[in-house]
């Protein structure tokens, strides 16, 4: 079985985030290894839960060029994650924009990170927007394949269409921008 690519090592450690220990806990403290297998470079992260001890690994394909996103992605280019499905990159979406508050009367540390926040969850929906086929209406079924992912398309499916989807990154891209008008008239 081949390993999943890891487009970056952001998704990695995202992935590794989102998937605890069977006993829950979602820590362990991994070290990682490089080893060509093949064609292909895997990174294998292993170590012990921190709560349970059990041993834990996982291995990921690396791409053929490594890249470091901007802050605006968590992934360059249109390929569709391998590690998250469509369900899991708006669940994660969900998560940061569950963080944001009123921008106004924040501390300066807050406002940054609201906005690290916001960047974050709406380059999730972007995550998602990479699942849907040429000018498809709606994320097909293929593209969830995780528990956590089923479970949110199935509380709502009509979040997963190209308008909503769309919509959402509009309203992260206004937040964003009010955001960094609320800054600027700080500097007054």
């Amino acid at each position: 079985m081949t390993a999943p690519l890891a487009r970056t090592n952001e998704e990695a450690h995202l992935f590794l985030e989102l998937h605890p220990c069977p006993c829950g806990e979602p820590d362990f403290e991994p070290t990682s290894s490089l080893s060509q297998v093949g064609d292909d470079w895997i990174c294998r992260y292993s170590g012990e839960c921190a709560a349970c001890g059990r041993p834990r690994a996982y291995e990921f394909r690396q791409p053929a060029e490594i890249t470091i996103p901007d802050e605006t992605v968590w992934a360059d280019g249109d390929r569709p994650s391998e590690l998250l499905d469509a369900g899991e990159w708006l669940w994660v979406a969900d998560t940061y924009a569950s963080r944001s508050t009123d921008h106004f009367n924040l501390s300066a540390s807050a406002r940054r990170q609201l906005r690290t926040d916001l960047l974050a969850a709406r380059a999730a929906v972007l995550e998602v927007l990479k699942f849907l086929p040429g000018d498809a209406g709606e994320v097909p079924d293929t593209a969830f394949w995780s528990e956590r992912g089923r479970a949110v398309r199935d509380a709502e499916p009509g979040r997963f269409g190209r308008v909503r989807l769309e919509a959402a990154r509009a309203a992260y891209d206004r937040m964003l921008a009010e955001l960094a008008d609320s800054e600027e008239g700080d500097a007054w």
